[in-house]
């Protein structure tokens, strides 16, 4: 597909209520599943918590449908899991319910970029791709809401599409200068930034990568392999 042919998207527009219903996700993207619905935990948390990156409270903000709260969990690690889809935590509580440790999960329906009643609350907060789902001042009052919620000294385990050949369109993926001034303007300290990929169900997402032009890498399950920052940064 030429660059002139391809098509670019308000990616602000998202409706996740909708797509978690079987509607559509962004405008004629023919997005009607959840994309990153791979039915376990993403490969980069299981690789946090194998680095010893959990600790304490734990906030997963953009929780989704929930599985990388139950992996935490069943670990024994005391999780709140927040989405401003309501939606997204029904279904996410049904889900929690059927596995070991997923009834000890706090679920709730949160702005992720206020976080207003969970100021000082955690020890570990994990990002599993929502950062780049804001615009750009949404980015900047979601890392400002997550240092409020984070107890000084917390860590911040992020994961989010890189701006990268092969991964996104801009703006849903991001720089890597772009992580680090909006995190480091929010008071946090960015301590480690590195590529990983991120996983997701390469059906869901057919339309809209051909429409966009962009060519990403799927594995023999089906599942594109996204380009991601994996980000971990410390509060002062």
């Amino acid at each position: 597909m030429s660059n002139s042919a391809q098509k670019s998207y308000d990616y602000a527009t998202a409706d996740f209520n909708a797509v978690y219903r079987g509607g559509e996700l962004l405008g004629d993207a023919g997005i009607t599943r959840v994309p990153w619905d791979i039915g376990e935990p993403q490969p980069g948390v299981l690789e946090f918590e194998r680095r010893g990156r959990i600790r304490g409270e734990v906030l997963d903000a953009g929780c989704g449908l929930g599985d990388n709260a139950v992996f935490l969990a069943a670990r024994g690690y005391r999780v709140t899991a927040v989405d401003a889809a309501s939606t997204a935590i029904e279904r996410a509580r049904e889900r929690a319910a059927k596995q070991q440790g997923g009834t000890e999960i706090e679920f709730a329906v949160a702005d992720a970029t206020s976080l207003a009643g969970y100021e000082g609350r955690f020890d570990t907060v994990l990002d599993s791709a929502l950062f780049h789902t804001l615009d750009a001042d949404g980015r900047r009052r979601y890392a400002a809401a997550l240092r409020r919620a984070a107890r000084p000294g917390a860590w911040l385990d992020m994961l989010c599409f890189a701006a990268v050949p092969g991964g996104m369109p801009e703006p849903l993926s991001v720089s890597e200068e772009t992580v680090r001034e909006v995190l480091t303007g929010a008071g946090w300290t960015v301590t480690e930034l590195t590529r990983t990929a991120y996983w997701g169900v390469a059906e869901a997402t057919r339309t809209f990568l051909e429409k966009t032009g962009v060519q990403v890498e799927i594995d023999e399950a089906g599942r594109t392999q996204l380009p991601v920052w994996s980000v971990l940064a410390e509060r002062a």
